[in-house]
């Protein structure tokens, strides 16, 4: 009787364990996805600012059409993405287009004393630090999500459950332009 009753302990710690360990890798996802529910409300605003970007820039850019179009193309793929991967990856490129435009803009200094431009170029400045505190904050809620699922013994209940390896936001193409070195001449 006493053995039975230690056997049964037993069963009833291992299965409040695994409930315990299920319930964590659900709050993990979820805290995942509602933080990237925080970055696509950002990246909302900022496809929504692109198009006064581009108008306010076609007269002065005229015979730099590719720029332009990249950018609207970058655009339009960033809002069809779908799944939150699917999003990542648009975004990165839209990323890669808009730096390409800051590039093109920095030759026409007429265009740079714009003041529409300006408050144009400001708003989505402001957007832009909005976009990658939510990033880091998705970024986070991702790692805490992949360590769960790689770390023993929650590694096997993710195994179980289908939970894996989720990608993080990174800056893609962009990364190289922010690890190099400013440089200083005088």
């Amino acid at each position: 009787m006493g053995t039975l009753l230690v056997i049964l302990a037993v069963i009833v710690i291992f299965i409040l364990m695994i409930i315990s360990l299920y319930n964590r890798l659900v709050r993990l996802r979820n805290n995942r996805e509602q933080a990237f529910a925080d970055v696509d409300v950002q990246l909302k605003q900022r496809h929504d600012m692109i198009p006064q970007l581009v108008e306010a820039v076609k007269g002065y850019m005229g015979h730099e059409r590719g720029v332009l179009t990249a950018v609207t193309e970058a655009r339009t793929n960033a809002m069809k993405a779908s799944g939150i991967n699917e999003k990542i990856a648009a975004e990165t490129k839209l990323s890669a287009a808009l730096e390409g435009l800051r590039v093109s803009v920095e030759a026409y200094p007429d265009l740079k004393a714009s003041q529409n431009f300006m408050e144009l170029q400001t708003e989505i400045a402001d957007i832009e630090n909005k976009i990658a505190a939510a990033r880091r904050f998705f970024n986070s809620a991702t790692k805490e999500l992949n360590v769960a699922t790689e770390v023993f013994p929650s590694n096997i209940i993710a195994t179980l459950f289908n939970f894996k390896r989720e990608p993080l936001f990174e800056l893609g193409e962009q990364r190289a332009a922010v690890e190099e070195p400013p440089q200083v001449k005088f």
